[in-house]
């Protein structure tokens, strides 16, 4: 049995509980059972807002006032009957939600929570102000109670309601959480660029989410006014607002059974200590803070980890064919296509074709605008200039999910599954798309078996040998990048745009992935892949492009491309740099400055460096190369100690940092300069020193910095001014100033020359041929392959996350095991 039917059950066993007790409580008894199934109404409606969309609402109290002012003011000032006036006042609440959704949307985080404390806000002081209408302060008294065929409801009538209409909306809960709405909720609340991608439109799902949500507490709010038979604003308070959020978290956000948990706990506790109520907010504080510590996922949540850690069937995949759309594939063109940002040009007149039933591959070093290109392509950019044409239809400047809806599917650099679906399910979002069918569907079978028999044909030809039943977020990496990649097919797309899908791939599997990417275009499908493995580019692609500075600089078969001058000086920078000779010899070895042994390092379950062996002596000039994604910077990371935890040795002058965290390691004096600069924008050139030499135990920074000022004189002329403010070049001169100023033992600089002009960059490696004439250790990474070995006395290259060679600069100069590492097997001059 699923998790949520047994939960459903039990729920619905509970509810039938309270209504046998019903008849044997007194009137107190029966009238807090009523509340407990009211608030319950009120926690499903806010369940499918937090639990589903992830959306969070403080204001809830608002809708909950609405239903119940509706409701007495149409039986009583209206003379209406209480069961159409129920409706309305839902009615009335979901609309009211609907509109405030839109706004409210439009932002995220503490500012949404802010939109919907207002909204509770202007419902209560609202209620106050409009005296002809709801009474002011004094409320409506009153209120009638319903009436069904001349029987007029008493109190035990209008609590077996609310348990009645509890149980409704508890079955109705768990039809949409569990059919196609629910997935697309929580597909987006795990990841909305991923949703967008499959044609899934955010905005109309949480507005939806948004308006039953309300509708659920209007309708709660309805019945507790003829139950209350007085409802004033001090009913509706913004603690009352908090109480319902503390409902869905206590109990499970997300969890069938969770508001009614919740409702329990927050409803009936409080009578166990009725007489210390002056501290009822110290005590629903103490409540929630030992909740989200010893049970962060609610107590149902907690009750069902264990069954979480099992989930899945162990059912075997089917033998299937899968086949895409019969009208097969369309060819998408690029045309003129140019984007900047901050006045940079991301990219610029990028024009290519990719036809169907061919490998389009985009490449080039880091900064080339690779991804730019993509999220152009699929909508996630709006391009400057240019157009984008899939067969005949222009699509650029659409929305990302009219551009999914059109047939373009795509993958991600990083793994963009949703977290909390099975596998299974993830590849239904895609099967499902924006075509999301009824909101509460009934049917078990049909549709559901032919999505179920789909999704794991899909997962079959893509190769997952695992169980469809699995939770995404537990799949090993292999795997990830797989049911990505059937997600996407899922779309029936006539493009397919992959970025890096060998990424973190060992030999086997990349193998696995080219004979895939081999199958899918022979279905006619246009593939547009961006990949850094060039071994796997040079073997599938039919056709390769290559950037540059967000520029084409050749497009042509793998092999031209291959032997290209320009793509060469593009992957391995300036070959005729020639900087003077050392000025002082390096001194004899000692005892190496920076040791790396057996290092193994990555990011969660994805291993980037597999048993690096390193040594920098001391005044050394090491550089590290090697293409992208070959584990450059997460050398540096690893080895600056930003990234943790790492296997094997990292001894910084004889001391073992490999366990220390950065600051602490920039206190040994191994400092690094990180990619991209990182300069903090809003402080000045001088502060930004100041902070760089916070790890010095020397308290005269002023001589220092003086100089450092003297080395970079352009920074002495805006030493005042804002660092966000200073052009490219100067951010990375002081960038490298600030590294200098912790007076470092090993300095590692992790591309110092991404998005320079040439000229700046030629200042720059001047610079530090300076620093190495000094006897500053330096160990660099950097695109600039020709100009590092200019400067350097000994290199490595990186392929995989392994060294594949070392050496002395010269050697690695003049071997082509360097060209190889960029351009893949087979590189010729």
């Amino acid at each position: 049995m699923k998790a949520s039917t047994a939960q459903l059950a039990l729920s619905l066993a509970a509810l039938a509980v309270a209504a046998a007790l019903v008849f044997i409580g007194n009137g107190y008894q029966v009238y807090l059972i009523a509340m407990v199934a009211l608030t319950t109404m009120v926690g499903i409606g806010l369940n499918v807002l937090l639990g589903l969309a992830g959306q969070v609402s403080l204001g809830h109290v608002g809708f909950f006032g609405l239903g119940a002012y509706a409701v007495a003011i149409l039986t009583m000032r209206l003379g209406m009957n209480f069961w159409p006036a129920l409706m309305l006042a839902g009615a009335l609440a979901g609309i009211v939600g609907m509109a405030l959704a839109l706004p409210a949307l439009r932002v995220a985080g503490p500012y949404l929570a802010m939109v919907t404390i207002a909204f509770g806000f202007i419902v209560q002081n609202g209620a106050i102000e409009w005296r002809s209408l709801t009474g002011g302060a004094n409320g409506i008294t009153g209120v009638p109670a319903p009436v069904l065929a001349s029987h007029v409801f008493s109190t035990r009538d209008i609590a077996l309601l609310a348990i009645a209409l509890a149980a409704l909306l508890l079955f109705l809960f768990d039809r949409f959480a569990t059919g196609s709405w629910g997935r697309a909720l929580r597909a987006a609340q795990a990841s909305e660029i991923a949703s967008r991608s499959l044609g899934l439109d955010l905005v109309g799902l949480r507005v939806t989410a948004f308006a039953l949500s309300a509708a659920a507490a209007g309708i709660a709010g309805g019945v507790f006014a003829p139950l209350s038979g007085f409802i004033g604003p001090s009913a509706f308070s913004f603690f009352q607002s908090i109480l319902f959020l503390l409902v869905v978290i206590v109990g499970g956000a997300g969890t069938t059974a969770g508001p009614l948990v919740g409702a329990i706990l927050v409803v009936l506790l409080p009578q166990l200590g009725a007489r210390f109520a002056e501290y009822q907010l110290l005590a629903f504080g103490a409540m929630l803070l030992v909740v989200l510590w010893l049970a962060p996922d609610g107590v149902v949540g907690a009750l069902t980890r264990r069954r979480r850690r099992d989930y899945g069937s162990g059912r075997a995949l089917p033998t299937g064919r899968w086949s895409p759309d019969e009208s097969g594939g369309r060819m998408l063109a690029a045309r003129d296509l140019a984007i900047s940002f901050g006045g940079i040009d991301a990219a610029g007149g990028i024009s290519f074709t990719a036809k169907p039933g061919a490998i389009t591959s985009i490449i080039g070093p880091n900064g080339a605008g690779k991804s730019t290109v993509l999220n152009l392509l699929s909508g996630f950019y709006r391009p400057d200039r240019g157009a984008v044409l899939l067969g005949d239809h222009r699509i650029a400047g659409s929305t990302a999910h009219a551009i999914a809806r059109a047939g373009i599917a795509r993958s991600f650099q990083t793994s963009q599954l949703f977290s909390g679906l099975s596998v299974a399910e993830n590849v239904r979002v895609g099967l499902r798309g924006h075509r999301l069918g009824s909101l509460f569907p009934l049917e078990s079978g049909g549709r559901e078996a032919g999505e179920r028999r789909a999704a794991a044909e899909l997962l079959a030809f893509v190769g997952y040998a695992g169980d469809p039943d699995r939770r995404a977020d537990d799949l090993p990496h292999v795997d990830k990048r797989l049911v990505e990649i059937a997600r996407a097919l899922a779309r029936k797309p006539r493009v397919l745009l992959l970025d890096e899908p060998a990424a973190g791939l060992g030999e086997a599997d990349t193998a696995r992935l080219a004979t895939l990417l081999r199958r899918i275009a022979a279905m006619q499908i246009a593939v547009v892949l961006v990949e850094h493995d060039m071994g796997l580019v040079m073997e599938v692609s039919d056709h390769v492009v290559v950037l540059d500075a967000g520029r084409c600089i050749a497009a042509d078969s793998p092999s031209a491309v291959q032997r290209d001058p320009a793509v060469i000086k593009a992957y391995l920078g300036e070959h005729g740099y020639e900087p003077r000779p050392r000025a002082v010899p390096l001194p004899p070895a000692r005892e190496p400055a920076l040791a790396i042994a057996a290092l193994r390092a990555g990011y969660g379950e994805v291993e980037v460096l597999h048993a690096i062996d390193l040594t920098v002596a001391p005044g050394e000039f090491i550089a590290v190369l090697g293409a992208n994604g070959a584990g450059k910077s997460t050398l540096m990371r690893a080895a600056s100690g930003l990234l943790r935890p790492v296997k094997g040795a990292i001894r910084l002058g004889g001391a073992d940092v490999s366990a220390l965290p950065a600051q602490r390691t920039v206190r040994q004096g191994l400092v690094l300069v990180p990619e991209g600069r990182q300069v903090f924008p809003e402080l000045s050139v001088s502060d930004n020193l100041r902070l760089g030499g916070y790890a010095r135990r020397s308290a005269d920074l002023d001589s220092e910095i003086e100089r450092l000022f003297a080395r970079f004189p352009q920074l002495r002329e805006r030493r005042d001014q804002r660092a966000g403010l200073l052009s490219g070049g100067e951010q990375q001169m002081l960038a490298l100033a600030r590294g200098l100023i912790a007076a470092p033992r090993v300095l590692l600089l992790d591309e110092p020359s991404l998005g320079l002009a040439p000229a700046v960059i030629a200042r720059l490696f001047t610079a530090l041929a300076e620093l190495r004439d000094e006897g500053v250790t330096l160990v660099l990474v950097d695109q600039m392959a020709g100009m590092a070995l200019a400067l350097a006395d000994r290199g490595y290259v990186l392929e995989g996350g392994r060294v594949r060679r070392s050496g002395t600069a010269a050697s690695l100069a003049s071997d082509d095991t360097l060209r190889q590492a960029y351009l893949g097997g087979g590189a010729a001059p």
